[in-house]
């Protein structure tokens, strides 16, 4: 007998496979990939006016501006488009919250990793985006994720938006 989480993981990768595989696709949804497509352009507009991307040690800046628990271009875009945002840093092989208002317990989710079992890490680590359901910290979301890359286009971060399913 499976739990109710595994339940729910398997839900989620049997809907991504469908998608992969053009089963599913309603209207809906489309309208759905479009919310998830204008939030991450906006996330991603937003850190371009500051700047090249760099990492530097585990901070995450765009130009001079360090991102690491820097807010407000997080919350512009859930101000601007509603659910949530975020921006990785990538720490040895993991990629960790640095900004975001993805809450977990209360709180900002800052220092919590992308679940390295995820569907969207193995596409990120090879330097891909990542569209799709996927069980945030408990929770379903539509979501999109990008790589963030250095100049020489190794992903040293993440880009990420997402929309609560429940």
């Amino acid at each position: 007998m499976s739990d109710s989480k595994t339940t729910r993981r398997d839900v989620i990768l049997y809907a991504a496979l469908a998608a992969s595989l053009g089963l599913l696709g309603t209207p809906a949804q489309a309208a759905d990939d479009a919310k998830v497509k204008t939030a991450m352009q906006t996330l991603k507009d937003e850190t371009a006016k500051l700047g090249p991307p760099k990492l530097d040690g585990e901070a995450l800046y765009f130009g001079s501006t360090k991102i690491n628990d820097n807010f407000a271009i997080v919350d512009d875009v859930k101000a601007k488009h509603g659910g949530t945002a975020t921006l990785f840093a990538k720490k040895g092989n993991n990629f960790m919250r640095v900004s975001t208002n993805v809450q977990k317990d209360g709180a900002r989710a800052v220092g919590t990793i992308l679940d390295p079992s995820g569907p969207a890490y193995a596409a990120l680590n090879q330097g891909n985006a990542f569209y799709g359901m996927v069980d945030i910290l408990g929770k379903i979301f539509d979501t999109g994720y990008e790589p963030i890359k250095s100049d020489a286009g190794a992903v040293i971060g993440i880009y990420y938006v997402g929309y609560a399913m429940e």
